[in-house]
């Protein structure tokens, strides 16, 4: 059974102009999912769409087989849908440790065993529990927004530009890490400018022009299509 669905949704902000027209795309059990294109062509657009943050003219959205076309973001939460923004995704002045047990807000008991694998998936983080978010380095600020995200224990993880900002050789960390989670069982959706390397680790992805549905294939395929190369990876 496919994981998430967004089938042929039309969607903007308010009563501007759709910024989606006819999108869809869909995650199966165990993927990671890669979504490209250049700026403004409604990637994040499409992730705001499952979060109901923005206004659907048109198509649907379902988790498994559930519709949860419009429903409000905690509502998509407490299904087990995590989202983690390219922004803002820390509370800079709460300790690494608070921000995750801020992530499990809507469990109750012992927080235990989710710390226990957050932290085994990021060890950096251990070291660092009592230090606040918001003096850490980049990359680490997106581990704790990454295990903020997976102390739910998300049926889906969606994932922002999990790169954007930056070193080269923390992003291929956070690349890394990505594989880790997914390979623990977490299927992700991520939109991603560093469009090689997040077709790299994904086995399949979309392609989004001006708010369309232009290319969709698996990572190797899509790399390997002269126009994908061409427009978004520098070939």
């Amino acid at each position: 059974m496919t994981v998430l669905t967004l089938r042929g949704v039309t969607a903007g902000y308010g009563d501007d102009a759709p910024i989606l027209h006819d999108v869809s795309l869909d995650l199966q059990p165990g993927e990671v999912v890669a979504i490209i294109g250049p700026n403004g062509a409604g990637k994040s657009t499409a992730m705001k769409a499952v979060f109901g943050l923005l206004h659907l003219h048109g198509g649907q959205v379902w988790l498994g087989d559930e519709e949860i076309t419009g429903e409000p973001p905690e509502r998509v939460v407490a299904r087990g849908v995590c989202f983690v923004p390219q922004t803002e995704n820390v509370f800079p002045n709460l300790t690494v440790q608070e921000n995750l047990e801020m992530g499990a807000y809507i469990l109750t008991g012992p927080l235990d065993d989710r710390l226990d694998h957050v932290y085994g998936l990021f060890p950096p983080l251990l070291e660092k529990r009592n230090q606040a978010a918001g003096t850490l380095s980049g990359g680490q600020r997106q581990m704790v927004a990454l295990g903020r995200a997976l102390m739910l224990d998300p049926k889906v993880l969606m994932l922002d530009e999990p790169t954007a900002g930056l070193s080269p050789a923390y992003a291929q960390q956070i690349f890394e890490l990505i594989g880790r989670i997914n390979g623990a069982g977490t299927p992700i959706m991520m939109v991603e400018q560093n469009a090689r390397q997040a077709l790299s680790v994904a086995h399949r992805g979309y392609v989004l022009v001006d708010g369309r549905n232009r290319h969709q294939g698996t990572g190797a395929d899509l790399i390997a299509d002269p126009e994908v190369a061409r427009m978004f990876l520098g070939g």
